[in-house]
């Protein structure tokens, strides 16, 4: 079994080797790589919840239910941000879809849906070039 000293060393290394590694990450690949990092995290999520579940001292137990807390919350921000992420990947939803009042990105409330569509159906565009 390993004493506290060495159990503090090796954490307070992959805190710094941790960062590093991430801090050399180029921001195009945060969001990709947070989902396995969630997967990690609730495998860290559930080994914290067993070493809570053994604990024999005190102390054990209180850092195994920190760990629990902090594994909880690091899960939940990678599943937030992750959902951040494939919301801006969603394509175009139609005026149906829409909540009433929303505006689109190219105007109007219902710009772009499929009753301008309809509206427009068989009338060639005005301007140059326009033939009737």
């Amino acid at each position: 079994m390993m004493d506290g000293i060495s159990l503090l060393t090796i954490t307070v290394l992959a805190v710094f080797v941790g960062f590093e590694v991430v801090s050399k990450v180029s921001s195009t690949l945060h969001t990709p790589l947070m989902s396995g990092a969630n997967a990690i995290h609730g495998i860290i999520l559930v080994g914290a919840i067993i070493v809570a579940g053994q604990a024999a001292h005190p102390w054990v137990l209180a850092v195994a239910l920190l760990a629990v807390v902090l594994a909880t919350a690091n899960l939940v921000g990678g599943f937030v941000v992750t959902d951040r992420m494939l919301e801006m990947f969603r394509g175009r939803r139609g005026a149906a879809d829409k909540p009433p009042g929303k505006p689109s990105a190219s105007g109007g409330p219902h710009a772009g849906g499929p009753s301008d569509i309809k509206a427009h159906e068989g009338k060639a565009p005005e301007g140059k070039g326009s033939v009737r």
